[in-house]
């Protein structure tokens, strides 16, 4: 199920743009992720995180479930990100 979320989610979303964030202006949070099977699932959430709006940086970690993310508030929301990660099929703490 991951596997064809990541390629459907992946299929529609738009491009991205770079931009330079000073750390005021950006917020970082860690979760707890269940749900991670194997690499693939982390690089995967990874690559679908990095491409929603406000996402500066992301770094997912299978061994120890983990994902940080760094946004900007205005453009996104934890509840959003949440949203992402849950549609992805994990659940995010």
């Amino acid at each position: 199920m991951f596997r064809r979320n990541f390629l459907t989610r992946l299929a529609i979303s738009g491009a991205t743009t770079i931009a330079t964030v000073s750390a005021a202006d950006s917020k970082t949070v860690t979760y707890r992720i269940k749900g991670f099977t194997c690499v693939t699932c982390a690089v995967g959430l990874d690559t679908l995180l990095s491409k929603e709006d406000g996402v500066i940086q992301v770094h997912s970690s299978y061994p120890d479930a983990l994902t940080k993310i760094q946004f900007r508030p205005s453009r996104t929301s934890e509840d959003k990100l949440k949203n992402v990660i849950s549609d992805m099929g994990f659940t995010a703490r």
